[in-house]
């Protein structure tokens, strides 16, 4: 009988994803094949501190009071490795020196957790410190096999100016927009709404580059509201992303048809594939967080309703997309169609670490397209392996 790949499941984390990451792991923990995997939940709290063991199931549920007290006292037997982890050392850190003649695998360093070693870790960390290329960091230098994509995709992938700038390069078709800094928009507002309203018309979204789950999102129809929305995104990043709306004519200030939102599920490495294609009806006014995770109103529709030449062309611009931002293991790659007769197309984002619960949209999407959410996690972790073992081939040394 093969032996079981040891897998880490992390979650949790500082950013404000925190509890979308703690419903993507549940999810996770609930349905990764048993027979296949040895499963090690390590939790990352809100200020930081890693858990294993019983204490990461405690992070799962809410339950971190006891644990947080035991580290603020100085108790070093606080959590296995809290010692450690108060020091600012993850245990990831420790890695297993490689075996001689071992198999590919074996040949590679893996880390080190509570004395047993990690063959891959799966990060079901959202937004800031965990889809952005720091904990891929953390993992490269340990040596260990990780889900998704490396340090450079995660960045490009998280920071939506930079991503624009890749898409354009490409030559996919993206929306209208302008970056501000924060400190444009607050040493001079005035000199700011000027260059925003020169550069695009009414209504606008704006976005902080760096983030996920549409936090720190507004839409702006006037100026009255683009203030507004400038200083709530520039709460979360210093750069803002300012996007023309997508849509029909403007009638008092409101756009008189909404921009269709699709979205397409993309896995793999080097040969990645496209899933159906899908459609959110939001049950807002645009699919802000509070529709992705806190109201009921929002509706999925899969798959969405297109022509197949209109299919085709997305499923495909996902795959360009996914490539032109070095991206590998798993994406979501988000679209906007315009309303009406025209119904042109546009790349809005990739999200590199999309959420992961059995009713989120990427993996309903690989449901749909014939891949159960079991078996869905089983590939994502043969993938982590492969890239490893692709990586496993580069010289660092001339000697």
């Amino acid at each position: 009988m093969a032996k079981k790949l040891r897998v880490g499941i992390l979650f949790g984390g500082r950013s404000g994803e925190h509890e979308v990451s703690l419903l993507s792991a549940a999810s996770v923990l609930n349905a990764i094949d048993r027979t296949k995997f040895e499963v090690v939940p390590i939790g990352i709290t809100k200020e930081g501190h890693w858990l294993s063991a019983g204490d990461a199931h405690g992070l799962l549920q809410g339950d971190t009071s006891s644990v947080a007290k035991r580290l603020r006292a100085g108790d070093p037997e606080a959590t296995p490795g809290a010692k450690l982890l108060q020091e600012g050392m993850p245990m990831l850190l420790a890695p297993e020196p490689p075996e001689q003649g071992a198999a590919p695998l074996s040949r590679q360093s893996k880390a080190r957790l509570d004395s047993k070693s990690l063959d891959v870790v799966f990060p079901v960390l959202h937004g800031t410190f965990g889809e952005d290329g720091t904990i891929q960091g953390l993992f490269e230098l340990a040596g260990i096999a990780y889900v998704g994509s490396g340090v450079l995709g995660s960045a490009a992938g998280m920071d939506k100016d930079v991503m624009k700038r890749l898409f354009k390069e490409a030559g996919l078709p993206i929306v209208k927009h302008i970056t501000v800094l924060r400190s444009e928009w607050e040493t001079s507002p005035r000199k700011a709404v000027k260059k925003i309203e020169e550069a695009l018309r009414y209504p606008v979204f704006v976005k902080p580059a760096n983030l996920g789950s549409s936090v720190g999102i507004s839409k702006a129809h006037d100026r009255k509201e683009l203030g507004p929305a400038l200083s709530e995104a520039a709460k979360f990043d210093r750069k803002l992303v300012i996007e023309q709306g997508v849509g029909g004519a403007m009638r008092k200030g409101k756009l008189e048809a909404k921009a269709r939102e699709l979205e397409v599920a993309v896995l793999g490495n080097d040969q990645p594939e496209a899933s159906v294609v899908g459609e959110i009806i939001p049950g807002k006014e645009f699919y802000d967080y509070e529709a992705k995770y806190l109201s009921e109103g929002s509706v999925p529709v899969i798959p969405a309703k297109l022509t197949r030449a209109e299919e085709k062309e997305i499923r495909a611009m996902a795959v360009k997309a996914f490539r032109a931002c070095d991206l590998s293991g798993l994406a979501r790659v988000d679209f906007l169609m315009e309303p009406g007769g025209k119904r042109r197309i546009y790349l809005n984002e990739v999200n590199t670490l999309p959420g992961f619960t059995k009713i989120s949209m990427y993996p309903k999407l690989w449901e749909a397209s014939g891949v159960s959410y079991s078996d869905l996690i089983s590939r994502l972790i043969e993938l982590a392996i492969e890239r490893q073992q692709e990586k496993n081939r580069n010289s660092y040394s001339r000697g």
